[in-house]
């Protein structure tokens, strides 16, 4: 009964987790939506950013054009501050999974260990590391240091106990650095996409002014461009450091990656070595 428990336990503690952080995405969404809104209604609606005052209707400055550019530039000026939020979260978490120690020289330590048959040694090693492979490493060490006095299971089976033990961390291990990169890859694309809508919608109110002024007007017409093409740069701009972020981060998970897998291979190779 104490053993069903436990296994009921786990799926709704997941479950729980889940919730949590999705609690937690929602609202980090929901007030950089807020604040894009307030700085946008305060801060670049200011009356000093445009040349005849209240009227809003000759910017002065940059800010001026952004807020001449229409309801979307809110939107995508929330899209950017998620984005650099994500970028800022992932950091914390990614470069922290890297360890202390470069996995090639960490691995080499280990095996050395192993070698002399030293297993705490190896296990001291992985504290040092202090990284996602050194935190795989510990569990699958701890395994081999349990196989080597079993004396029930043959080689093969202490291998492949071995084996599952490091698959079982590195499924809880991996999930947590790919978390949230979702937003990143996603905004890497929808903030060009955002950005081109609020510029062809800024093209129709310049050219709908004009048709109905009677009279063409140059300088006009190249205002409410220069308006519209403010979506375009917030939008590229923000998809562009959004995409360097998201393939930044997905190199250093791949390094982090090939580096579980070998240290895997590592721990099998040498405990057939060892105890044969």
């Amino acid at each position: 009964m104490a053993d069903v428990k436990a296994n009921v336990s786990k799926p709704q503690n997941a479950s729980s987790k889940s919730s949590n952080v999705m609690l937690i995405n929602t609202l980090i969404v929901a007030t950089c939506l807020i604040v894009a809104h307030v700085i946008f209604h305060t801060v670049f609606a200011s009356t000093g950013n445009f040349n005849d005052g209240a009227a809003r209707h000759q910017p002065k400055n940059l800010m001026g054009t952004m807020y001449l550019g229409g309801w979307v530039v809110p939107i995508l000026l929330s899209t950017f501050l998620v984005a650099l939020c994500f970028i800022i979260e992932r950091a914390l978490t990614v470069f922290k999974s890297r360890g202390k120690m470069n996995n090639a020289e960490f691995i080499k330590k280990v095996q050395f260990h192993l070698s002399t048959k030293n297993i705490d040694a190896a296990i001291a090693e992985c504290d040092k590391q202090a990284g996602s492979v050194g935190n795989v490493m510990k569990s699958g060490l701890k395994k081999y240091k349990e196989m080597t006095t079993n004396q029930e299971l043959d080689t093969e089976q202490k291998v492949a106990a071995i084996k599952k033990e490091i698959e079982e961390t590195t499924s809880l291990e991996l999930p947590m650095l790919e978390k949230n990169l979702v937003f990143l890859s996603t905004i890497t694309s929808a903030a060009t996409l955002l950005g081109l809508f609020g510029t062809v919608m800024g093209m129709i109110r310049a050219f709908a002014a004009m048709a109905n002024a009677g009279a063409p007007d140059a300088n006009a017409l190249a205002a409410g461009i220069s308006e519209a093409l403010v979506n375009t740069a917030l939008g590229i701009g923000t998809s562009f450091l959004a995409m360097l972020a998201y393939n930044f981060y997905t190199t250093i998970i791949d390094n982090v990656t090939y580096g579980i897998d070998e240290s895997g291979f590592t721990l099998e190779q040498s405990f057939v070595a060892n105890y044969k």
